[in-house]
């Protein structure tokens, strides 16, 4: 049997890639297994800085697997050990950025995969869908959460009450992803940003800076100001400050510590 999520490393940078494109990456227990094994896998690993996740064939993911949910709703399905009890809200959890390339088809389950990395790139083309409210279902694992977050109350109500097909290009419009572009220059040019972060930005800055923009939410303007006050100064007990100056005079790329 294929593997369900690839993985390979360049520069830095770990590629997850859903394998299963002959049905648009569809999740099934054992791909999503597979997948938060590596991204626990990553977060431990000192050579990786920074995470991709993206999509073979045409799909990134087309949400559950119509079979796995066929099979839960007549009664027949059988989950092969025990619950994973690990959500596909995990890469917000991590400390290195994750960012999703959203190649293809990316609906539901699928959308949520995406909109829970720190980064989202999506091709122009790529159709997405919240697909919830077609299906007699509601917004899964956090999506009521994170949609009004990103796009505010009306347009998430839009997308989720509708379940509405739009495209890459529409969820740039609408504030959904940080960046689209043509398909056939998607991948390169989300790994040449992430590049770029695995070589010039510290990894526990960037871990610091995600758990802020979390924790954030909920605080008031001089509550963050005041956290941002403590965790400055604990900045300055660290190697990494020392280096980045010291590249930034120097004129050359920081050699910041694995976080």
């Amino acid at each position: 049997m294929a593997d369900p999520v690839l993985s390979s490393i360049d520069g830095g940078v770990l590629t997850l890639t859903f394998n299963r494109p002959d049905r648009l990456n569809a999740w099934t227990d054992a791909m999503g297994r597979r997948y938060f094994d590596l991204l626990a896998e990553a977060e431990r690993d000192p050579a990786v800085r920074v995470v991709v996740v993206t999509g073979a064939g045409r799909g990134f993911c087309a949400g559950a697997d119509f079979e796995d949910l066929t099979a839960v709703l007549n009664g027949s399905y059988r989950r092969e050990g025990e619950p994973d009890r690990r959500s596909v809200t995990l890469p917000a959890t991590l400390g290195k950025p994750v960012i999703a390339a959203v190649n293809g088809a990316c609906a539901g389950l699928g959308m949520v995969c995406a909109l829970a990395c720190d980064l989202v790139f999506t091709a122009d083309e790529a159709k997405w869908t919240t697909a919830f409210a077609r299906r007699g279902l509601i917004a899964e694992y956090g999506l009521s959460w994170i949609l009004p977050r990103l796009i505010g109350q009306a347009r998430a109500m839009d997308l989720l009450l509708s379940g509405r097909t739009f495209t890459g290009a529409e969820a740039y419009e609408l504030g959904l992803v940080s960046r689209s572009v043509p398909g056939e220059s998607l991948l390169a040019e989300t790994a040449a940003y992430a590049r770029e972060l695995a070589l010039h930005s510290s990894p526990t800055s960037m871990a610091v800076m995600k758990r802020q923009i979390r924790g954030d939410w909920n605080r008031t303007l001089e509550e963050a100001e005041a956290a941002a006050v403590r965790l400055m100064t604990e900045s300055f007990g660290r190697p990494d400050v020392t280096e980045g100056v010291a590249a930034f005079l120097e004129r050359r790329a920081p050699r910041f510590p694995p976080l």
